[in-house]
């Protein structure tokens, strides 16, 4: 991996690594199958929704345990959303819990979490209520709406999912030597997963190594069997038959922050967004098969009902490279600043993709843009993780990797109310075309998204750059890895060829 989790607290997870170690120790309802398809997971299967698709009522697996040998109880299910609904539990994106019934009441100490849209019947009977129809509810069942074990929650509080010893796993996998400050650690085969017999991998080890170049020479020595790589090393080993790329479901974006003075600009952003030449970006800096963003919504995020084609492609590029335009914005946000001249500073990963990306964005402004001292600041991804949420920054670099393929996720990122709409820009015209979206169904809501998605781009409300590629060297003693634009390969359907 290339970072540490911040966590393995399902409740407070937004970093892609914490994610990524969650995706092979805990199960949900629904999982995926190894062809990335929505099939039962502690649930027995998958259910049609009553009530207007307001209504989901699951019977649980009565072989479903917890690596403490423990059944998963709908109780689990109960304890788990509560309590990031409950405030207290200050997680980060508990707004995906928005469409259950009391949620924004609860989020506002109006009410008990406990009335929360969600009822244990009995141990296997579990009861979801929502406010409306959520299309793309099912992914979120298989990706988000995880379990905890209610004994440990009661055990560690706020320190349950700091270290594998504060954590209980209930997936194919448990968690075993990850301290929080480590590098190193093993996913180890749960014996009492419902599905064991169907795991063929027994001990996983797992090393963060945020050189792409080692990780790359630790292959090539046998010592590792799947890792990311750089584009640097695309570039050069493009032939190696070993190496596999593909596109992710993920935007890398600027947020600037409306907070700061110096950034609280819409001049600012058109300017930038109209100097970058996106597609140098992606086919000169990064090289690794990632592509330019076109709008605020990537390639293959959703599909038009009506026509079957692409949002993304079919709206078309609404982040055209025009350095004359640019430089007139900037002339209009120093007029606007009454200055002659400005200082800013950009927040970046220290990953290569992201310091690269950074020194490009250096390097195009202040060669454009008359009087600017550009800045950059490079930080491990957990440190990056926490200034976003400080709000300690200027220009930020983040990337958004969604868990369902629907293009609310990416239009959210700029909503009034969105626990990760960093940047604190709030256009009450903008929210309104999305909750009139949002709150269609069928082609109007498409339509609607598409509205909103043309309206963020015009006005610039965050900057997207572009649609990340991911290049894997994968052993070819290893089978059964397998990946989508929202899933990593499952280490359960791995085997040793």
């Amino acid at each position: 991996m290339a970072d540490e989790p911040a966590t393995v607290d399902p409740n407070k997870d937004t970093d892609t690594n914490s994610a990524s170690v969650i995706f092979q120790t805990m199960e949900g309802l629904y999982t995926y199958s190894k062809n990335h398809k929505i099939i039962a997971g502690v649930a027995t299967k998958v259910v049609t929704p009553t009530n207007h698709g307001k209504t989901y009522t699951f019977t649980l697996k009565k072989n479903a345990k917890w690596a403490n040998g423990q059944r998963v109880t709908a109780q689990d299910f109960v304890t788990s959303l509560q309590r990031m609904a409950d405030p207290k539990t200050k997680a980060q994106y508990a707004s995906i819990l928005s469409a259950f019934k009391n949620y924004n009441a609860i989020q506002h100490s109006k009410l008990s979490p406990s009335k929360l849209g969600i009822t244990a019947l009995s141990q296997t009977k579990l009861r979801i209520q929502l406010t409306k129809a959520v299309p793309y509810f099912n992914d979120l069942l298989a990706s988000k709406y995880y379990p905890l074990n209610t004994a440990a929650v009661k055990k560690y509080g706020s320190k349950y999912g700091t270290s594998a010893a504060t954590a209980v796993a209930n997936g194919p996998y448990k968690l075993v030597g990850w301290t929080s400050s480590n590098s190193t650690w093993h996913y180890v085969k749960n014996p009492d997963y419902w599905n064991a017999k169907a795991v063929k991998i027994k001990k996983i080890k797992v090393a963060v190594t945020k050189d792409e170049s080692t990780a790359a020479n630790l292959f090539r020595a046998g010592k590792v069997q799947e890792t990311t790589v750089s584009g640097e090393y695309v570039r050069a080993n493009g032939n190696e038959k070993q190496l596999q790329t593909h596109l992710l479901g993920r935007m890398n974006l600027l947020y600037f922050n409306h907070k700061k003075k110096v950034t609280d600009s819409e001049n600012l952003r058109q300017a930038v967004s109209y100097v970058i030449n996106r597609n140098q970006l992606t086919s000169q800096v990064l090289q690794d098969g990632s592509k330019a963003a076109l709008s605020a919504i990537p390639r293959g995020d959703q599909t038009n009902p009506k026509t079957g084609g692409d949002m993304a492609t079919e709206t078309g590029n609404l982040l055209q490279h025009n350095v004359a335009k640019a430089k007139a914005y900037w002339q209009k946000y120093l007029q606007e600043t009454g200055k002659t001249s400005a200082t800013i500073s950009i927040l970046t990963d220290d990953s290569d993709d992201d310091k690269k990306i950074g020194t490009y964005l250096q390097s195009v402004m202040e060669k454009n843009f008359k009087g600017l001292t550009v800045k950059t600041t490079a930080l491990p991804h957990a440190q990056h993780v926490a200034r976003d949420f400080s709000g300690d920054f200027e220009i930020n670099l983040i990337g958004w990797s969604t868990n369902w393929l629907d293009a609310s996720d990416y239009l959210d990122l700029a909503a009034k109310d969105n626990s990760v709409n960093f940047t604190h820009w709030n256009d009450a015209t903008y929210n309104k075309i999305l909750t009139s979206a949002e709150n269609k169904t069928g082609q109007a809501r498409y339509d609607g998204l598409v509205k909103a998605n043309k309206y963020l781009m015009s006005v610039k409300g965050y900057v997207p750059l572009y649609q990340p590629s991911e290049a894997k060297l994968i052993s070819n003693k290893v089978g059964g890895l397998t990946y989508s634009l929202i899933n990593d390969a499952q280490y359960q359907y791995a085997y040793w060829k």
